[in-house]
């Protein structure tokens, strides 16, 4: 199939960032992993480190540890993701002077699942809302992300819905934006050409999902939304329990999809990594990324 004629002027005009998504380790032994996986990775030179926050700020102190750990021993600048559901003015005031007085200056702001049990938001229900309480606090400190989804929410009761939600958080005072992980290319094109003809013109980073798992992979999708196509998950349901050959599909699928992204305009790519080093590492380098390419904004 031919892929979608779809200029995606507006991306095409940024600067291309790379950049790698940790989440804060359990215990000693996965820190450890951790910290073997960040070496490893900022050998690539990404742009920046960014660190999960678990539903309701279940993981608030593991992050601030694994940021500041970033912050202190790596040259790779961090940027650690922020959630305000269940969360109070104070709460969030305070850990933004807290990262403030670290030197950390960009955070991905994002509404976050409400935490099992809870019934009630908070006083923040929607990402729109951080972003805006962000700026108030801060002004101009800090460079913010927000989530974008190819498509669409899992919640959004519809397309247009979903698309005016993003442009509340760019409105909000976003700096730019980071996807939901996707395998099919015109899932992007058409959302950058719909967030074109809105006159959003902000980047918006395609989200990589390297592939090393079936089970987990179809999981995480169910839950996220995102769509494996049926050519995908039929060949990767086809290896079984032959993990080589599974891994080498999915690096030929997703270095491909990188590949045309980039050749498209894409501005970089941000990896979810699973505090893994090989995949994230195998695709860099097949599509020849350099360091001089990995420029803050």
């Amino acid at each position: 199939m031919p892929e979608p004629l779809l200029a995606m002027h507006s991306q095409r005009q940024h600067p291309q960032v790379f950049s790698c998504e940790f989440f804060p380790p359990h215990n000693e032994e996965g820190a450890a992993k951790l910290r073997d996986t960040r070496a490893k990775l900022a050998s690539l030179h990404p742009a920046f480190f960014s660190v999960t926050y678990g539903a309701g700020g279940s993981t608030r102190d593991r992050t601030v540890e694994v940021i500041l750990d970033i912050q202190l021993n790596s040259a790779i600048a961090a940027a650690p993701h922020l959630t305000c559901i269940a969360s109070t003015r104070e709460s969030i005031r305070a850990i933004l002077n807290h990262y403030r007085s670290h030197g950390i200056q960009r955070i991905v702001a994002l509404r976050g699942d409400l935490p099992s049990g809870m019934r009630t938001a908070g006083e923040f229900r929607y990402a729109n809302e951080l972003v805006e309480f962000i700026r108030a606090e801060t002004h101009d400190h800090f460079h913010i992300e927000v989530a974008a989804y190819p498509e669409f929410h899992p919640q959004a009761t519809s397309v247009e819905h979903d698309l005016a939600n993003f442009q509340r958080k760019i409105a909000a005072g976003a700096n730019g934006a980071i996807t939901q992980y996707f395998y099919n290319i015109d899932a992007y094109c058409r959302f950058i050409d719909s967030c074109e003809k809105r006159g959003i013109d902000l980047p918006i980073v395609p989200g990589i999902m390297p592939i090393t798992n079936f089970a987990q992979l179809a999981r995480f999708s169910d839950m996220c939304g995102a769509e494996i196509p049926r050519w995908i998950r039929r060949r990767l349901e086809g290896f079984g329990d032959d993990r080589e050959s599974l891994r080498a599909f999915g690096l030929e699928v997703v270095t491909d999809l990188c590949r045309r992204l980039l050749e498209r305009g894409a501005p970089g790519l941000h990896f979810y990594t699973m505090n893994q080093a090989g995949l994230t590492m195998a695709i860099w380098q097949h599509l020849g990324l350099s360091e001089q390419a990995n420029v803050l904004p």
